[in-house]
């Protein structure tokens, strides 16, 4: 028939439907209102965790201080891989932003040299990065610290549309780029790690078609370490390939991936071409549908969990505040127990930083309740932590107690086992029952088994 030869110049767009029951977009309900946990989930982060971790300078250690732009956030997505692969088509193709003004730039050289987060607004528009982090009520203020170089290099794009009045997405640029790092000017590896430490999903994107798993891969995926149950790779331009030679892709996809991800449990791939046009005849046009179907379902997922997932990253961030002080506290007593009318105190504490073990200190700390060894920071972060933060400004434990406010420890103690698992629960009532409480988000592993809702 005639009207085939017409369609060979335009490639014909695929129905859009599943995305739109997939996501929910269609359904006007209210969306819950979380508001009230959030309120309480930032009232026990600055009344019972904030002050220790001040206290104890937690910030210099990890650089990781929790703003409230932070706690109210929408979930994160973070799309990541070599350039060229796919991941601006794929957020043009869940956005519909094809052929409208403000889709994301694609194309076979590497495009996207920038950060683009994209989030929702009333119209379309462009931020730029140093708006972006100027502004304390967005979650990107602390991204300041990375300089005027990378803020240069930050983008944001508002959209009005449904998916993002629940998710941001985060477009980075290509990773192959990696080996041009110090032309980028700015410290492209704790940037990639800033994201990834807050991102609830992670989608590595790959190109079926040029499958080299460098160097580069292995320094990402060397940073997604802990973060296994959010990762999910993607073979993307599936349809590019004969179904022979997608199963060989697929194969030595697995195959390079396996020494560089040790999980008992391999993260999920999925199968597809996340574009609008058409599949390619002759396809598993079938499955394609389907795996983009599952990962639809997989990103809902994430959104309505997203006040469990915030609760746990909170309550993740307490247990090492509180390890932190812990430790502090014992290098801080075996410094005072060591020092003598004579002693030189340098000398007395470079023994001590320089040989902790010796001291006992780690030991000490995993002896006492619920610390995991996996929970354990670094040996040598605390040398570095202590040449600029001298022992002698820290206060003991014991000392910091008041007498209307209770003691700090206490304080901390209460909210991870007490009050960040209750608000848990109280927003578990009116949902179905999911495994999300603190076995996918892992809270930590000792505490694990008290809080299994029976």
């Amino acid at each position: 028939p005639p009207e085939e030869v017409e369609d060979a110049s335009e490639p014909t767009k695929r129905d859009r439907s599943h995305l739109e029951n997939t996501l929910k977009l269609n359904e006007d309900k209210p969306t819950d209102d979380v508001s009230g946990v959030l309120q309480r989930l930032r009232k026990i982060y600055h009344s019972s965790i904030k002050p220790l971790e001040q206290s104890y300078r937690y910030n210099e250690l990890r650089q990781h201080e929790i703003t409230d732009g932070e706690i109210t956030s929408k979930p994160m997505v973070l799309f990541l891989g070599p350039w060229s692969v796919g991941k601006s088509s794929m957020i043009n193709y869940l956005l519909g932003l094809d052929d409208t003004p403000y889709q994301l730039y694609t194309g076979a050289e590497p495009t996207t040299s920038e950060f683009t987060v994209i989030m929702h607004g009333p119209k379309l528009k462009t931020i730029e990065g140093i708006v972006m982090a100027a502004d304390s009520a967005r979650s990107f203020s602390p991204l300041e610290k990375f300089g005027q170089n990378f803020l240069e290099k930050l983008i944001g794009i508002e959209v009005p549309h449904k998916l993002l009045e629940r998710v941001t997405f985060v477009d980075t640029p290509g990773i192959i780029e990696n080996r041009k790092q110090q032309e980028r000017g700015y410290p492209f590896n704790d940037v990639c790690q800033w994201f990834i430490d807050r991102a609830d999903l992670i989608f590595v994107v790959f190109d079926p078609t040029k499958l080299d798993v460098g160097l580069e891969l292995e320094m990402l995926f060397r940073q997604l370490k802990g973060r296994e149950s959010q990762i999910r790779i993607i073979l993307n331009k599936a349809d590019s390939l004969a179904t022979q030679e997608l199963m060989r892709v697929y194969g030595a996809l697995f195959w390079s991936l396996a020494p560089l991800i040790n999980v008992t449990e391999p993260p999920r791939v999925y199968v597809s071409s996340f574009w609008p046009h058409e599949y390619h005849p002759d396809t598993h046009k079938d499955l394609f549908l389907k795996e983009e179907i599952s990962l639809l379902e997989d990103l809902n997922q994430v959104i309505e969990n997203r006040m469990e997932n915030k609760i746990a990253f909170i309550r993740q961030h307490a247990i090492r505040v509180r390890i932190h002080a812990l430790l502090v506290d014992r290098y801080l007593q075996t410094y005072k127990d060591k020092m003598t009318f004579f002693s030189d105190g340098e000398l007395v504490f470079r023994d001590i930083v320089e040989d902790p073990d010796k001291f006992f200190i780690f030991k000490s700390i995993l002896a006492k309740t619920n610390v995991s060894k996996f929970d354990l920071p670094n040996r040598e972060a605390y040398k570095d932590f202590f040449g600029i933060n001298p022992i002698t400004s820290f206060k003991l434990l014991s000392q910091q107690c008041s007498y209307m406010g209770g003691c700090y420890l206490e304080k901390i103690e209460k909210a991870i086992t007490r009050e960040l698992p209750d608000l848990l629960g109280s927003i578990g009532l009116g949902k179905k029952p999911n495994v999300l409480s603190c076995d996918v988000t892992g809270c930590g592993e000792t505490p694990k088994n008290r809080y299994k809702k029976h």
